[in-house]
């Protein structure tokens, strides 16, 4: 008599996990895209994904001898580091209830700030709006680290601009066809990226306070992917690290 086997069990293993699907990360990039196109266009003019150009303004302000408005800039910045800092804390603890994985968690905690986000009014201070974004896209970008092996940001595109540059280069003088394969990857990360800061745009014009809301579309296709394989086919393998940690 043939044994029952688990669904997963009679299933081949996988090389990457659901976490690491390059599908998954296009989606992060047009949710990073509206984000910042977001911050721009409606909450303070500010880019809030990364902190170089906090850090800049800082240097200028503090240059011009306005020490106020200079250090107030240490806020967002922490708020960056803060998020890199439970992105470690988190994990280990969460992995322990066996329930979903960290980077599933975090999706779902993003959604519901940015739902909470758009129900702020316009009149709140945009530095509320700065810092939460700020939080949430440091833990993203230290969470989801790489694509089919491929290195990632995805929050922000100087790494995807770096890496087309170099792949070029590959191609030409090596002709490495693993370059062409990274080039096309970066591409179409560029592309979602820009993808959904147009879309975000275009919609401020109508609903600029729940304009945010659209990211919760390609965050709540990544969420159901994450979680589907949390409950079903990597259901025995929470502990195996997703790539880059």
């Amino acid at each position: 008599m043939k044994s029952i086997i688990n669904r997963e069990d009679d299933q081949p293993a996988q090389r990457f996990l659901a976490c690491e699907r390059r599908t998954i990360y296009l989606l992060l990039m047009m949710s990073a895209g509206m984000m910042g196109a977001y911050t721009f266009n409606v909450r303070g003019g500010v880019f809030c994904n990364a902190q170089t150009a906090n850090i800049v303004l800082m240097a200028v302000t503090l240059g011009d001898g306005n020490f106020k408005d200079g250090l107030y800039y240490l806020i967002p910045i922490s708020a960056y580091c803060l998020g890199a800092f439970f992105s470690e804390a988190f994990p280990s603890p969460i992995k322990k209830l066996a329930l979903f994985r960290w980077d599933t968690c975090l999706i779902a905690f993003e959604m519901i700030i940015l739902l909470i986000i758009g129900f702020l009014p316009l009149r709140t201070p945009n530095h509320i709006v700065q810092v939460a974004v700020n939080f949430i896209a440091s833990m993203q970008y230290n969470t989801f680290r790489q694509a089919e092996g491929i290195p990632m940001a995805t929050t922000f595109c100087t790494n995807h601009v770096r890496q087309i540059g170099i792949a070029i280069a590959k191609l030409i003088r090596k002709k490495e066809m693993e370059a062409w394969t990274r080039l096309l990857t970066h591409i179409q990360m560029i592309v979602c990226f820009l993808g959904g800061g147009i879309i975000l745009t275009v919609i401020c014009r109508w609903f600029p306070k729940e304009a945010i809301w659209i990211a919760l579309l390609p965050l709540a296709a990544v969420l159901l992917q994450l979680g589907y394989a949390d409950i079903v086919v990597e259901r025995r393998q929470f502990d195996r690290k997703p790539g880059g940690h």
